[in-house]
């Protein structure tokens, strides 16, 4: 099993050029004293557009007037009507921001157009020792985790102190893809998630259905024995009594998990979140490479059965020589006189 990386690689590897450019420029201007025009020169422009899974888009824009600026903009899936949306963010989101990322970071309002979030970095601000400075760009680099995540961080710290958030429903549902959600039951001694799985592709739904099974079935081995419990059913759990038909469609069933207080405790809260979120992409990534697999097992048993055929061809037999046979010319009358007459 092969685990998401909470942080954007291409996010991070983006922050961490720009960070030795700005080193650079930086040591340069001190250089060349009050020459800014000159060393702005120097500066690299970025405006970089890329999308991940579940349809998250990212935007990184540098612009030579302000090198020391980088904005960041981020798109969300599009949230399906159960779910709940403040100010186009998850509840809790701007609250995560400030939390994690303290002044470095400023939220701009509004954000820019197609983007659900805009945040300023001051590249000047970072910390100058290196270990810091790294630690704080991979927690920006994972801004996905902080602001998709914040509604299930807030859910899980009362988990861990055994009470429930103030002013939460019977059940909470959280968007993870584009107009899908899963759904949080939460009380005071465990909060049961629970995954409607869907997928379009027929072959993946069989794969999936198969994947989940084992996937219960391997919690029962004793080294799992501390992880949460899951369950699997074709028909939604009585947990989601009441919520509508449209946000409870799915072909290849429901997974549900148990989250108890001693898995959200002290460092554990960050990795539930994280696999909690990025679960159903977890299963698709994994039945994609289980479809991949097969059709490499199945072409290189084709390739096989085509070497035996090719061997089993008989050689091609010789040319059979046929007898000499004797052959009888047709004369006419002239040719039969001069013959005879020899």
């Amino acid at each position: 099993m092969i685990l998401l990386q909470s942080h954007s690689r291409f996010l991070l590897q983006t922050l961490l050029n720009r960070i030795q450019n700005s080193c650079m420029h930086l040591m340069f201007e001190r250089h060349v004293g009050n020459s800014s025009r000159v060393s702005l020169e120097k500066c690299i422009e970025l405006d970089h557009h890329w999308v991940e899974f579940d349809d998250v888009r990212y935007h990184v824009q540098v612009s030579m007037k302000n090198p020391h600026i980088l904005l960041l903009s981020l798109s969300l899936p599009t949230p399906p009507l159960e779910t709940v949306f403040v100010g186009g963010l998850p509840f809790g989101a701007i609250e995560a921001i400030k939390a994690a990322y303290g002044v470095i970071v400023q939220i701009l309002d509004p954000p820019r157009d197609g983007f659900n979030l805009t945040l300023k970095l001051n590249l000047s601000k970072l910390p100058q020792d290196e270990d810091q400075r790294h630690t704080l760009l991979v927690k920006i680099a994972s801004v996905r985790e902080v602001v998709l995540g914040a509604p299930l961080r807030v859910i899980l710290k009362h988990l861990a102190s055994r009470t429930v958030a103030p002013d939460i429903d019977q059940f909470v549902a959280l968007v993870h893809r584009p107009n899908e959600s899963f759904f949080l039951v939460p009380q005071a001694e465990k909060v049961t998630v629970v995954f409607p799985m869907r997928f379009k592709d027929s072959i993946d739904t069989v794969l999936a259905t198969s994947f989940l099974q084992e996937f219960m079935e391997s919690r029962r081995t004793a080294g799992l024995s501390n992880a949460p419990p899951c369950l699997w059913s074709q028909t939604p759990p009585l947990e989601l009594k009441g919520v509508t038909d449209d946000a409870l469609s799915a072909n290849a069933g429901f997974v549900t998990f148990v989250i108890l207080p001693r898995h959200v405790e002290g460092r554990k809260l960050d990795r539930t979140v994280w696999n909690l979120s990025t679960f159903h992409a977890y299963v698709n990534y994994h039945v994609k490479c289980s479809e991949g697999f097969m059709h490499s097992r199945m072409r290189r048993r084709v390739e096989s059965l085509i070497q035996a055929l090719n061997c089993a061809k008989p050689d091609q037999e010789k040319t059979k020589k046929t007898p000499q046979t004797r052959s009888f010319k047709r004369l006419n009358l002239k040719d039969s006189r001069t013959n005879s007459s020899s």
